[in-house]
């Protein structure tokens, strides 16, 4: 029995095409995107809000953008878990997870999940509206 890190397990090679990424790199670029989102949020609301919820209330999500839904990626970001939202993009709000209502706390999440899109070549965006 082969016993696999996580660190192995998440280990993602950057592809020239983005529509190389299986199923399993969809998924575990999302699963590095959403640790990045929660490490960035939770960092912003130790330091920087001293761990109180307060300011401004609002929502953040990522867009990941140029991707029809009807090509062999479309459908692998779909297995992966990923849902169109109206504009046609690739959608996932509050990538942090985080249950603070604070926008600046969401805003930084949501720039560091789409931050990792990025870097493997997706065309991603932190969008983000007050409350």
């Amino acid at each position: 029995m082969t016993i696999v890190t996580m660190k192995e397990l998440m280990a993602v090679e950057v592809k020239e095409n983005i529509d190389e990424y299986t199923v399993t790199d969809l998924c575990n670029i999302r699963g590095k995107a959403s640790i990045a989102a929660v490490k960035a949020s939770r960092e912003y609301f130790e330091k920087e809000m001293g761990g109180e919820d307060r300011w401004s209330c609002g929502f953040a999500w990522v867009n990941i953008c140029d991707i029809k839904g009807n090509t062999k990626l479309g459908r692998k970001m779909k297995q992966s878990g990923f849902k169109k939202d109206y504009s046609g993009s690739y959608c996932e709000w509050n990538p942090s997870g985080i249950a603070a209502q604070n926008i600046d706390v969401k805003e930084i999440g949501a720039r560091a999940y789409a931050d990792v899109f990025k870097k493997y070549g997706f065309k991603a965006y932190a969008g983000s509206r007050l409350d």
